[in-house]
């Protein structure tokens, strides 16, 4: 089965952006008749802009959400939609992934729980990501031919527990759209995604947001990622925008969970989610 990330350099321009991921799906090397699993990265319709027009393109008819169901349908691929933003009802919006099928349907959707409100040592210095999102309440595992998706988003990856749960409710695969600045991509994203993958025993799929946005206001990192349940890098993009492509092997996610069966000797608690912190 083939698993394709595409890494993108979005800006705040939502049909432009849309244009390039049409383009991109229009060359996916791919084998005819082949299911595929297409990865988008974090704010792949959206990158940046001020609170109003995250709103604006979040109303009740979900333009975005049509949109990339659309392109789901009209190239026969199932889709992990990145993130898009929608209505939470407080006046800020969520950081929403939607898993679409090969005919557009909405199989599952994901909110991001964890913000990323943090100082960061480059051009933008502060990011307060609650001053416009709203934070998710669910984790969330999908059916899917592939197997078993389990969703996080960027700064999820950070929390590892997040992903025990996920490995807990079932995960096989776990998609991780992102966006992470060039500063603490560079110092964690590789260690990051591979450290999730072997303490999951999951395949992990680190969709990225690549280069400078909106006329450098924003750098992120890049280097999408497909890691396997041992660790193994099993494809990457570096740099620039473009297709990142591997073909999943389960018979090795069932290998390294029986030779090595951590779910059934670990001898802490499961995770709990706790409910969201006042003021966040």
């Amino acid at each position: 089965m083939q698993v394709s990330l595409l890494q993108c350099q979005s800006s705040r321009d939502v049909e432009a952006n849309l244009a390039f991921i049409e383009s991109q799906l229009e060359r996916l090397p791919r084998v005819p008749g082949e299911p595929q699993l297409v990865v988008l990265p974090e704010c792949c319709l959206l990158f940046g802009g001020h609170e109003s027009e995250q709103l604006a393109w979040s109303g009740e008819d979900e333009p975005l959400k049509h949109a990339l169901a659309a392109l789901a349908a009209r190239f026969g691929v199932f889709l992990v939609a990145g993130t898009i933003p929608a209505r939470s009802g407080d006046g800020r919006v969520y950081s929403r992934c939607y898993v679409f099928d090969d005919a557009g349907n909405v199989l599952g959707h994901y909110e991001k729980i964890h913000l990323f409100d943090v100082d960061v040592a480059d051009g933008t210095k502060t990011y307060r990501e609650s001053d416009t999102f709203c934070p998710g309440e669910n984790l969330v595992v999908v059916d899917t031919p592939f197997g078993k998706l389990g969703l996080a988003i960027c700064y999820d990856v950070r929390f590892p527990d997040m992903f025990r749960a996920l490995r807990l409710a079932g995960a096989e695969i776990i998609a991780l759209p992102a966006a992470f600045t060039r500063v603490t991509g560079e110092a964690h994203w590789e260690i990051l995604l591979k450290a999730r993958a072997i303490e999951s025993q999951c395949f992990v799929l680190g969709a990225a947001q690549w280069g400078a946005h909106n006329t450098g206001s924003r750098e992120t990192w890049g280097q999408s990622m497909l890691i396997d349940p041992w660790g193994r890098t099993l494809a990457e993009l570096v740099q620039g925008t473009g297709w990142v492509q591997a073909r999943l092997d389960r018979d090795e996610l069932t290998r390294v969970r029986a030779a090595m069966p951590v779910v059934s000797h670990n001898r802490f608690a499961a995770p709990e989610l706790l409910p969201t912190k006042a003021g966040q």
